[in-house]
C-alpha cells in the first residue's frame, strides 16, 4: 500500500532524526526507528479513515438521536439515512481487515473525535453534493464512491478544527499530510484489496532497511562523491535534508542494481522539492546528474533487469 516513494520519505525522515539528535542522546536500532515512523504512519491512516467512515455514518445516529427527543418535531422523525446505508461505504465496515485495524488500534479512544464527526457531518448535510446525493431515488457505484471521497477531500482535509486535532495527537502530520492523501485516493479505489495490517510489503520494507542501512554505512563515501561537486557552496551551510537526499540518492545509483538510475534521480528531485527548500530540486538535479555521469564514465553504475518502477 506504501509506495516506494513513501518508503524514501520515511528512510529521509529517519536519517534526518538521527542527524539532528541532541548530544548525549544515543538511538541505538535505527532499523526499530524506522519501523516506528512506518507504524506512525499507518496508525495515522487508520485514524483518517475510521474518521471518515463515521462521519458517512452519522446519519443513522442523527436520526435515532432525533427521534428520542421528548417532543420530536416531523422534521426530527425524517432524518434522511441514505449516506448510512452506502454500499461503497459497507464495503470498507465489513472488511475483515478494517475491523481487525478499528479493534487494535482504537481511534474512536482519541479524545474530542465523536465531536469533529458530527461536526464534519452537520457541515456536509449543509452542502449541495450532500444534497444530489440523498434526492436521488437511486444508488449506483459512482455516486456512492464520489460522496465518500468528497467528505475525505472537501470537507475532513480542508477543516482547521479536524487538522488541528491531527496534529495535537500525531505528530506525523506535517510529515505524513501528503502521502496519507495520497493513501486515501488509492486505497478508496479498491478497499477490498488492501490490507491495513500489512501497509508495507516484505519487499518494500527490505528495500527500506536496506535503504537506511546503506545511507548510514557508505555515508562517508557519498560525501566524498557530493564535495567535490559542490563548487562554491560549504558543506556544513547546505540544508540537512538536502544533503541527506543527495546521500541516499548517492547510494541508490550505487547499491541498488535493480533501480533506474532516470527513476532514482527523479525521485529525489521531487522529494526535495516537496520537503527542502524551492531551490532544492534544481540543486539535487545537478549534482546527483553530475555524480552519476561521473561514475558511468568509471564503470561504476551496474543495473540488471528491472521492472519499472519507484
Amino acid at each position: 500500500m506504501i509506495s516506494r516513494r513513501n518508503i524514501r520519505v520515511k528512510v529521509m525522515q529517519t536519517l534526518y532524526t538521527l542527524n539532528t539528535v541532541e548530544s548525549g542522546q544515543n538511538i541505538s536500532d535505527p532499523v526499530k526507528l524506522l519501523r516506528k515512523q512506518i507504524d506512525s504512519s499507518r496508525q495515522l491512516f487508520i485514524y483518517l479513515l475510521y474518521v471518515l467512515t463515521e462521519v458517512a455514518r452519522y446519519s443513522e445516529t442523527d436520526a435515532l438521536k432525533r427521534a428520542s427527543k421528548n417532543l420530536p418535531s416531523q422534521q426530527d422523525l425524517n432524518v434522511n439515512i441514505k449516506l448510512s446505508g452506502n454500499e461503497f461505504l459497507w464495503k470498507i465496515l465489513e472488511s475483515a481487515s478494517f475491523k481487525k485495524a478499528i479493534e487494535d488500534d482504537k481511534p474512536h479512544l482519541i479524545e474530542d473525535t465523536p465531536f469533529l464527526i458530527k461536526k464534519i457531518y452537520n457541515e456536509l448535510t449543509e452542502t449541495e453534493e450532500y444534497q444530489k446525493y440523498i434526492t436521488a431515488q437511486s444508488r449506483d457505484k459512482k455516486s456512492e464512491k464520489d460522496i465518500i471521497l468528497f467528505i475525505f477531500t472537501d470537507l475532513m482535509l480542508p477543516s482547521e478544527s479536524f487538522t488541528g486535532q491531527i496534529e495535537e495527537h500525531f505528530s506525523n502530520w506535517d510529515d505524513d499530510a501528503e502521502m496519507m492523501n495520497q493513501l486515501m485516493l488509492n486505497y478508496l479505489q479498491k478497499p477490498a484489496s488492501y490490507n491495513l495490517q500489512e501497509m508495507v510489503s516484505q519487499e518494500k520494507w527490505d528495500f527500506a532497511k536496506n535503504l537506511l542501512i546503506t545511507a548510514q554505512e557508505k555515508k562517508e563515501y557519498a560525501l566524498e562523491l557530493i564535495k567535490p561537486k559542490l563548487k562554491n557552496w560549504d558543506a556544513e551551510r547546505i540544508a540537512v535534508l538536502d544533503m541527506i537526499l543527495m546521500e541516499m540518492g548517492v547510494c541508490e545509483l550505487l547499491y541498488f542494481e535493480t533501480i533506474p538510475t532516470k527513476v532514482t534521480i527523479n525521485e529525489y528531485i521531487d522529494l526535495a522539492k516537496a520537503y527542502s527548500t524551492p531551490q532544492s530540486g534544481q540543486f539535487v538535479n545537478g549534482l546527483l546528474d553530475n555524480i552519476h555521469k561521473e561514475l558511468a564514465s568509471q564503470d561504476k553504475i551496474h543495473k540488471v533487469n528491472y521492472k519499472q518502477k519507484a
